[in-house]
């Protein structure tokens, strides 16, 4: 009888923590906001961004992003998170393009 125990709780071990790793990068996000002026009079503000991959800013770009979640931040000049002219805006912080630059044109997370 206690075979049949300790197997059916080695049994649920494997199954719960099956479960948990299949579920810990579902959905996680970034608490809090991203806001960005894109553009003269346009402002935008992302709630609890999802922290996988990489996030498109409108196509005009940003001249400035207020990181005010609870994850670090790196802006890219590139549509698509690539390229070295980077700049990382910490938690509850914010950042302005140098003038004469390029706008910022997508952000991943630091984790």
């Amino acid at each position: 009888m206690a075979d049949h125990r300790r197997l059916g709780i080695a049994a649920g071990a494997v199954l719960l923590t099956a479960a948990l790793t299949g579920c810990s990068g579902l959905g996680r996000t970034a608490v809090g906001t991203v806001t960005y002026e894109a553009g003269e009079d346009r402002v935008v503000t992302v709630s609890n961004p999802v922290v996988t991959g990489c996030h498109k800013l409108l196509p005009a770009g940003a001249v400035r992003i207020q990181n005010a979640t609870l994850i670090d931040l790196i802006a890219y000049r590139t549509p698509n998170c690539t390229g070295g002219d980077t700049t990382y805006i910490a938690t509850t912080l914010f950042d302005n393009i140098a003038p004469g630059t390029q706008p910022w044109r997508s952000y991943s997370w630091v984790h």
